[in-house]
């Protein structure tokens, strides 16, 4: 009886074997797409890393211009005399942060090196002449010089260091918000208008243009010349 009952015990072992390893299994609809997405992974990382050069990279770009040719809106007949060009760069901090949340988890910071040109012109056009009756002598009234607006350099103005929270991070990786440049350039724009309004840049254009216009009627044969803003 006992060696009856120890062979039915061994005879069955294998078959409790064989079902425990039998629930053990993964499905195939399941072990299939699970390896082709591991594939896909080690191709894509060894395509970024370089791992493999002989890869092509899935993530190399190419620049396509297809920018249409620029339209003639209006022409503008200019009397006014270029006197002075200031040159100006700035470093915008902006620093975007969140009430009640940590700058880690929701806020922006971003410093941005912006360098543009202000122009100081004279209006040339509103000019009052008066000319002595032996044409010896001659007096100018010009308006004061004025700024022109500010031109950004696209080539030295760049994005010099950026923070970002993640919930920040995770919002650029599905989308980005192109006003955010935008926001910069207006921003830096209007520091570098007004610090060409602070830089005397006016007054020196005044000086240029009294030094044109009497250089140029000396020339003339005039012996007195005398300029003034109004």
């Amino acid at each position: 009886m006992r060696s009856l009952r120890g062979d039915a015990t061994e005879t069955q072992r294998p078959v409790v074997e064989e079902r425990r390893y039998a629930r053990r299994r993964v499905p195939w609809y399941i072990s299939i797409p699970i390896t082709f997405v591991v594939i896909v992974a080690l191709f894509l990382a060894a395509a970024k890393f370089n791992w493999l050069p002989s890869l092509p990279n899935p993530f190399g770009t190419r620049t396509v211009d297809r920018s249409q040719p620029a339209v003639l809106q209006s022409i503008e007949n200019m009397s006014r005399y270029e006197a002075a060009d200031g040159n100006f760069q700035l470093v915008v901090d902006i620093d975007k942060e969140a009430k009640f949340l940590p700058s880690a988890l929701l806020g922006k910071r971003t410093l941005y090196v912006a360098a543009g040109t202000v122009n100081s012109y004279v209006d040339l056009g509103k000019a009052g002449v008066t000319v002595s009756s032996d044409r010896r002598s001659a007096t100018i009234v010009l308006p004061h010089a004025a700024l022109d607006k500010t031109a950004l350099d696209p080539k030295n103005s760049y994005t010099y260091a950026e923070s970002r929270g993640l919930f920040n991070r995770i919002g650029d990786f599905f989308s980005s918000d192109p006003n955010d440049q935008q926001q910069l350039n207006v921003l830096a724009a209007q520091k570098i208008q007004t610090a060409a309004a602070a830089s005397g840049l006016t007054t020196r254009a005044e000086q240029n243009t009294s030094a044109m216009l009497k250089g140029l009627l000396g020339s003339l044969g005039f012996t007195t010349v005398t300029v003034s803003y109004k």
